[in-house]
Formats: C-alpha cells, structure tokens, sequence
C-alpha cells in the first residue's frame, strides 16, 4: 500500500510541476521585458557572422518608360504592419509608413533589431492589416476604459501566448464575435475606431503613392479563424482612393459570399475592387470546396459572384507551396517544393493537405463547374507574396531572411532550433513569394488592370522574368526573330483564353530569364490539367533544359552538387540565364477543356536555414532541406472547345 501511496503522489507531483511548466510557459511575456533581457538579445545578433557567405550589392531604382509591349513589375500584396494585433502582440512595432519606406529601399531594422534592406526596391506594394483588427489601438490609445477594457488593453502592450490564444479561440464560434469590453460595450463605437483606422491605412497609401516609380495599393486582410492555425483569409485590393468607408471584417460577413456581397453593395461607380485567397495549403480543404465555411453549398449565383470578384489566388508565400501535393495526380516531384503537410487521411482533418487545398486541382475542379454551371469561377491567375508580419514587403532573399513574426523568430538561433517551446514551426517558413505584373507602366489603373485580366505570375521570392503565350496563328519562326507586337497581335498572354480550332493545335511560346542575383535556370515545364470524359487530368511536360536531359527521354536533370553548403556559393557554369522556347503538345484534343501554365526553375540555391547556419557557425538542419530550387509559375491559359 506504501509503494501504491508513494506512485500516486509521484503522480501528482509530476502533474502538477508539468501544469505549473506549461502555465509559466503560456503567461511569459511573448517580448523580451527588462533592459537585460533586450541587451542579451542585442549581443546575439551582434555575434551573428553576416560576412559568412557573399551577400549581394544594393541596386538603385531605375526608372522605366511607358512600354505598349509592356513591361514586368514586381510587387507584394499581403503585408502586416503593427496594426495587425498579432503582428504587434508578437513584438513588431514597425508601421505602415515605415513599410512603405522599407518596399521603396529604405533600410530598417526589425523588432528585436535585425536589419533588412531589399536589394532591389519593390515596384508596388498593399499593406493588408487584419480588419478584424481595426479599431483596438484607436481605442485603447483614446478612449475611457473601464476594468475589462483596462485589462485588455494591458494585455496588448504586454502580451503573453495566454492572451494569444483567448483572442484565437474567442474567434473560433460561428458567427465571430467582437470584443466590445474596449469599445465600451458600444458596437457603434467600435465600428467608428475600426473606420478611423482604414481612413488612416488609405491616407498613408496615397501618400506614398508615386505613378511611374511607386505603387500603392489600398487594402486590408480578411479573416475568419478555423481551428488548428488554418486559414480561409483574403486579401481585398482596392483600384484606387475610391474605395467604401467601413473596411469589411469576419465580424461583418461570416463567410466569403457575404464579404463579396458586402463588397458589390458598397463598392460602386469609381470603387473597384478584386480579392485574393491566401494560403490555400492551410485551408484544411476549404480553398477549393463547393460549400462556404459554414458549410453551406453554393449556388451557381454564388459562383458566377466569385467568378466577378476573385481573379487571382496566392500561388507560395512564408506558410508555403499552394501548386500541387505529391500525394494526389501526376506524382510530380516538384509539388514537394517548400511543403510539410501530408495528405489528409479523412474529411475534416485538419494539419494535412487535402485536394482541395491545391491550386492545380481548384484549376481542374473550374474546368467542371464551367462544364455543369457555365461558369468557371476557378479560371484564376497566380501570384506570389510573403505575409511577412514584420512590416518588410518583398524580403523575400534566402540570405537575408529575419523571419516572420518579430521576437516568435528572431534572431537567427530562435529561427533556426525552434520558436517559443522548441516547435519546429520557423524552421519550416521560408522567406515568401513576390507577385510580378505585366502592364504598360507602373501606375494604379494599369497594374489593377493586368491583375483583372491575369497578366501576372507567381515566383518564390526570385525576380526571374517569364512571358508565356498561346495562339492558333503563331508561326514558330525562329525565336530569336519573334517579336512582341507579333505574340500579342496572334496570340493571348497568360491569364487569356482560347476557343479550339479544328484541325490544329495551338502553339505555345516561353520567354524565361534568370534573376541576375540567383542561380542560372534549370527548366521550363508546362504543366496541363484537362477534362476527359468528364475525368479530371494532369501532366507535366519538359519543354526546355538548362542542364543535361535524362538520356532519352525529354526529362531536365537538376545538378545535386552545383551548391558549396560551406559559403552558399553556387556553380554559375551549370544552367543557362535565358530559354526561349516554342512548344506545342503532342496529346492534344480540340474536343477538351484544358489549361496550361509554365513552370521555370532554377538551379539550386541555399535555403535560408543553411545561410543562418553559416551566420552561427552550426550544421545545417537534418529535418529541411539544406538546398532549395526557386521557381516561378505563369497564370494559366485556357483553351476551351467551340
């Protein structure tokens, strides 16, 4: 009975220290507090060798003229500053307009004080704060509090994982609600300091606004919780300074149908908008679903409304590859490309990829809706962006990576072993994607244009250039003769459509060119999805090598040894820095809906993870990759049966 006493106290002994671990552990401060703590951290990133590795030089902004042909900008459209609340309750404390200072060039440093400085200036940029955010420094800045109020508004200056974790899990009911302790229990209040926060976030954009040289969008994040980190969010883009008065939160439309609804009714005349999901690999299978998040189905009106109102989708930012999942279709190698989620096993899992999360599926599922509804509400362009909650747009260079989320991942040591309870979140992050916008000059109205009409492409943070068209009146002249003038006038750039022709197929030209600070270019592919017999299909095809081929067979072979894992330095002998390429396919059926898009990818570079290795003199990590292949995906082009 003795040794039966003494377990069991043992027992709640243990439980008890472990409970008391893991309540020290939640109700820490998320920030470093004390002038020690922030001087021991200061002396860390002092220690970091940023002379480890060869790191690239500054290239001044060049102004470009008016080109008809057109000319590609490259941009960020999903930014936090400190006016997203997790933004700022993880530490960051950088503002919209130092934002737009750091897009444009301008070098900073991040909350705990690593620097960041673009080597090449943005072209465009739109700061989307968290909406349901809107309000909560205005009110705790400027209004009476009462105890609750007080209380909260504490917890934002001083936050903890605790108050992390409230603010989530409160957001998790259905429909959300607000907290209104701050407001002072007044939803008109509140809805009057969210206001005052958007006019102030559109004020900031126009004035940093300059046509020809820099473009600023109004804009703000949407986002509903789901359980387990997933994400339904989107990002809404307004044209122009006209835009509504109230900035549309998850608190005012519980779903995605009501947010485009509420859009149309208070978006007209001047207003124009378009929206942009993110993060469809975290969507636990919403992305691409045929019900709301409320599980209700849609209508066909409902798709001919996203049809109107979202023609882009993030391609690949800091949570990852959105393309393709190994474990559904072709078994393409390349889908396994900055992804760490596996298949899910059944509906409603959540942490796993589910088909209905990759974009290349969302493409094929459009292909049928259009085929049962008329209407393709999944005929979308890609971009690329970073989601960075550090207030540093387009930072998307592996060496100069400070992580995500302030003090959750920086400094490098943080980062590299593994945030706030040695998770392996950071680790798997990566620096984030850029959108790159074909249009005739860098302005509003022309760069908004070109992303309507899907003129625009997704890269992984690489500046690399690609054109990518398709017509039934190309002539494959050499392509060192084909000119522009001649591809637009015969043919349709990405994001453009085709009706079949009978008794030809179309001929499909690929310009690439390699980002003059990265690794030479491996491949070009293009990758078809199609409809047969009703039966969704895929296939990736090779269309151009870099390197070797796979001996017979028209398969690109990636070098496995070009990188030097001691300096980062890689071989600029392997690859080439340009393809230009016709190509037509061989499987094609005039009596089939399909898509195509091209895929460049370059010769390996280090990850991230192997340059923080080398600034802390560590081995890199075993559990990612040490090396990475970045890439860049077209919007597709469809062709569509008469």
């Amino acid at each position: 009975m003795r040794w039966i006493w003494i377990a069991g106290s043992m027992v709640v002994i243990g439980a008890g220290i472990t409970w008391w671990q893991y309540q020290s552990f939640i109700h820490a401060p998320l920030r470093p507090s004390g002038p020690e703590a922030r001087a021991e951290l200061q002396a860390e990133i002092e220690s970091q060798d940023e002379s480890a590795f060869e790191q690239p030089d500054q290239t001044p902004f060049v102004a470009r003229k008016t080109n008809p042909t057109r000319n590609v900008y490259f941009g960020d459209l999903h930014i936090h500053t400190s006016v997203s609340f997790d933004s700022y309750l993880f530490g960051n404390r950088l503002d919209p307009d130092t934002a737009y200072r750091i897009a444009k060039g301008e070098k900073a440093e991040i909350t705990p004080g690593e620097p960041v400085e673009l080597t090449t200036p943005l072209d465009f940029a739109a700061l989307t704060d968290h909406a349901e955010g809107f309000g909560l420094h205005v009110a705790c800045g400027t209004l009476e509090q009462n105890e609750a109020g007080e209380r909260f508004c504490g917890s934002l200056q001083e936050p903890s994982i605790a108050f992390f974790l409230q603010l989530r899990n409160s957001g998790e009911g259905r429909p959300m609600k607000r907290e209104t302790s701050i407001f002072q229990n007044d939803p008109e209040v509140a809805r009057q300091s969210a206001r005052e926060t958007w006019a102030n976030i559109k004020e900031i954009a126009d004035r940093h606004n300059e046509p020809g040289r820099f473009t600023t969008f109004a804009g703000y994040e949407y986002s509903p919780v789901l359980k387990d980190t997933g994400k339904h969010h989107r990002n809404i883009i307004f044209r122009s300074s006209v835009s509504p008065i109230d900035a549309v939160s998850a608190y005012d439309a519980p779903s995605e149908i009501d947010l485009w609804k509420e859009l149309e009714a208070t978006c007209q005349g001047e207003c124009k908008f378009l929206t942009i999901p993110h993060n469809p690999n975290r969507s636990w299978g919403l992305a691409f679903a045929s019900e709301t998040i409320d599980g209700v189905p849609y209508t066909s009106n409902d798709w001919a409304l996203r049809a109107r109102s979202e023609p882009l989708v993030e391609m690949f930012q800091i949570k990852g590859n959105s393309e393709c999942s190994a474990a559904f279709g072709a078994g393409d190698e390349e889908c396994n490309f900055e992804q760490f989620f596996p298949p899910c096993e059944n509906d409603g899992d959540t942490l796993c990829i589910s088909s209905t999360s990759m974009i290349r599926d969302g493409l094929k599922k459009g292909l049928a809706l259009e085929q049962s509804t008329g209407v393709n509400p999944m005929q979308f362009g890609v971009i690329g962006a970073t989601d960075t909650h550090n207030a540093n747009p387009g930072d998307t260079e592996e060496w100069d990576y400070r992580g995500a989320s302030a003090f959750v991942s920086s400094p490098a040591r943080r980062r590299l072993e593994g945030g706030r309870g040695g998770n392996r979140i950071s680790v798997q992050r990566n620096p984030g994607g850029l959108a790159a916008v074909w249009a005739e000059e860098n302005t509003r109205d022309a760069l908004f244009d070109a992303m309507k009409r899907k003129e625009v492409y997704a890269t992984s943070g690489t500046r690399l250039s690609l054109r990518f068209f398709a017509g039934f009146d190309m002539n494959e002249t050499r392509v060192s003769d084909v000119t522009l003038e001649q591809l637009y006038a015969k043919g349709v750039p990405m994001g453009g459509e085709l009706l079949s022709e009978a008794g030809t197929a179309p001929n499909f030209f690929i310009s690439a060119a390699r980002d003059p600070n990265s690794a030479p270019l491996a491949k070009v592919q293009v990758i078809k999805g199609w409809l047969e017999d009703g039966v969704e299909k895929e296939k990736v095809f090779d269309v151009a090598c870099g390197n070797e081929t796979h001996g017979g067979e028209n398969t690109c072979l990636i070098p496995t040894d070009s990188v030097n894992l001691a300096d980062c330095s890689w071989n600029a002998e392997a690859g080439v820095s340009s393809i230009r390429t016709w190509w037509q396919d061989p499987e094609y059926d005039e009596r089939q809906s399909a898509f195509y898009y091209a895929r460049v990818v370059q010769n390996p570079t280090c990850r991230w993870s192997t340059y923080d290795s080398l600034r802390l003199g560590l081995t890199p990590p075993d559990d990612v990759p040490a090396t990475v292949k970045e890439m860049a995906w077209s919007s597709p082009i469809w062709i569509k049966p008469r």
